[in-house]
């Protein structure tokens, strides 16, 4: 029997990989497929464990030879892609396969693979992601202004996914992704109305880059 394909997406900022990473502790049973990526290593990062990190030359010759699954270049600087070989290869043996990647290659994905189960990841409320994503420290305000301006785009394709996540608990949200794959986790109307609220929040760009302005400027007092 072949495996199946989980595609965890969600905002930056929203925790998708820290999730991820929890639930991967709990089950090594799930094959997590690491991404190719342009862009430097943030620090702690390990090449081949969270990102295979590559040349822009050598991403766009394999994207020519059609080594992707999925790829997409991120805020109009850097390129990411997952290897098709080894996730066809991994589902063929019956295994079955995780991805953490934005919702552009989600769709790809979906797309390219109709059996996948996708999984967006939410924020409890629009101060915590912006908080989060500032509180990371590794982009300059041009960059994290990028980010900001995507999430409305991103808040509506989450109505087209299988199943909503709240991560305001790291623990509970593993447990839901846990649910998600045994096939017993049904989204519910905290997850809706959560979805909503920062839909309306997010309506009006400018309030929320406002609020990224002031979380950015505080941490860099």
């Amino acid at each position: 029997m072949k495996g199946r394909l989980y595609v965890v997406s969600g905002p930056s900022g929203a925790g998708k990989g820290t999730i991820c990473k929890e639930f991967l502790l709990l089950h090594p049973e799930v094959h997590f497929s690491v991404s190719c990526a342009t862009r430097a290593p943030r620090p702690g990062e390990v090449d081949g464990v969270h990102y295979y990190f590559i040349t822009r030359e050598a991403f766009l010759a394999r994207r020519a030879a059609g080594d992707f699954l999925e790829c997409a270049e991120i805020n109009g600087d850097n390129w990411y892609g997952t290897p098709r070989s080894i996730v066809m290869e991994k589902l063929d043996k019956g295994q079955n396969v995780l991805l953490e990647i934005e919702n552009n290659g989600a769709q790809q994905v979906i797309r390219y693979y109709p059996d996948t189960v996708g999984v967006f990841i939410l924020p409890p409320d629009t101060h915590t992601l912006i908080r989060r994503l500032v509180g990371r420290g590794t982009e300059d305000m041009e960059r994290l202004t990028r980010r900001i301006l995507k999430v409305p785009s991103e808040l509506e394709a989450a109505k087209g996914y299988d199943a909503l996540i709240i991560n305001d608990e790291v623990d509970r949200a593993v447990a839901q992704l846990g649910e998600v794959m045994a096939g017993t986790y049904v989204t519910g109307k905290r997850e809706r109305d959560t979805l909503s609220a920062l839909t309306r929040d997010f309506a009006d760009p400018k309030v929320c880059l406002e609020l990224l302005e002031r979380y950015y400027n505080e941490g860099n007092k």
